[in-house]
């Protein structure tokens, strides 16, 4: 138990010693000039030595002694209900919930572990409860393709979608990539597919005849400002991104990896994310893999986060787990502290006293 307003306990106190001192004083200085006027009464000694006049002065006594008690204890504990007596609790308020962001390069040479990836994350959105969660596509423009939402069906649904996107650029990758002209037996069916691929590749590659394509920074970018509300800290703020970091800029970017990275940082926002492996590398002659994954994972590092590798021995499930257990990525607890106040036993001592005084004062009256 903690007491609010010590200073008025301590008052109190020394307000009731210089009462007690004042009183002890002034009926000592009338006890001795008690006797100074007025006709003295003869053999009162006698009266005295009787049994009936010792019990009765022993009883007023010891009445006038409880009744003294009984105001003391009355107004200390008083000044223990006025002090307020309280105890601190801890008390869980809440959880501090979680946005997440799916942040995935969409270039057809990753078709193979976001499909992975979006097919996992399938189990992992059914056992969400209040954390929210969106998804950016992007290669040389951003779509947002969902917003953060916690509509899990919604989610659900688009991720279906998206694994439907990931096996139309597998079957374009397995069948016409190796073509430079098309015979006339399978035009046709390219271009049906192309009709497919188009519905996605028009927002994520507009004007990729200017800019280029595999846009990271850009992606990572649109993907922190597709956060609400940034500046508050009322919820945890994670990215996952899936990319191969093979960066092909025709321009001046507006922001590249390493602006978002700091971004992120400076938004509290941490990047965890998910690189192939070596042998599935796309074009291992123009792209360094050892610069492109030390460059995606430093910055990852930046905002707090970890770069995972996609291996032979570590599926995508694997790592989304691994990912999960990352403290950034833990549901936290929101304490705070609760001031209880502990009237009960002041109260309870005052109601005492004062039944104590008030039957003490009737005895003493009869």
């Amino acid at each position: 138990m903690e007491i609010m307003y010590k200073k008025v306990i301590l008052f109190g106190i020394g307000i009731l010693i210089v009462c007690l001192v004042l009183l002890f004083f002034f009926s000592k200085k009338k006890k001795n000039s008690a006797y100074t006027k007025g006709i003295k009464v003869a053999n009162t000694d006698r009266i005295r030595s009787s049994v009936v006049y010792k019990r009765l002065t022993y009883k007023y006594k010891f009445l006038k002694g409880i009744l003294i008690a009984g105001l003391i204890g009355g107004f200390v504990a008083s000044l223990f209900l006025v002090a307020r007596p309280y105890r601190t609790d801890e008390v869980m308020s809440g959880v501090k919930k979680r946005d997440i962001i799916l942040c995935m390069d969409v270039s057809y040479s990753l078709y193979d572990l976001n499909y992975e990836l979006t097919d996992y994350l399938k189990e992992v959105v059914k056992g969400l409860e209040g954390d929210r969660i969106g998804i950016n596509i992007f290669n040389t423009s951003t779509v947002t393709y969902v917003p953060l939402t916690d509509d899990y069906d919604y989610v659900l649904q688009k991720l279906d979608e998206l694994k439907d996107y990931f096996c139309l650029q597998k079957e374009y990758m397995e069948k016409y990539d190796q073509y430079d002209y098309l015979p006339d037996e399978i035009f046709d069916d390219y271009m049906e597919l192309a009709s497919e691929l188009e519905y996605y590749d028009a927002g994520t590659l507009c004007d990729n005849e200017i800019r280029g394509s595999s846009l990271v920074g850009e992606g990572l970018g649109t993907a922190l400002y597709s956060f609400p509300y940034l500046g508050e800290a009322d919820r945890t703020r994670v990215i996952i991104m899936c990319t191969d970091n093979e960066l092909n800029a025709l321009g001046s970017e507006i922001m590249n990896l390493k602006q978002a990275a700091k971004a992120c940082k400076n938004n509290n926002v941490t990047v965890f994310g998910i690189f192939p492996r070596e042998e599935v590398f796309y074009e291992p002659d123009m792209y360094d893999y050892s610069t492109c994954l030390g460059e995606f994972r430093k910055a990852l590092e930046v905002t707090g986060g970890k770069c995972y590798v996609r291996t032979e021995n570590r599926a995508v499930s694997d790592i989304v787990q691994d990912i999960q257990k990352e403290e950034a990525m833990l549901v936290k607890v929101i304490m705070s502290k609760q001031i209880v106040d502990l009237p009960q036993v002041p109260f309870m001592i005052l109601f005492l006293c004062l039944m104590i005084v008030c039957s003490v004062g009737l005895v003493l009256q009869r």
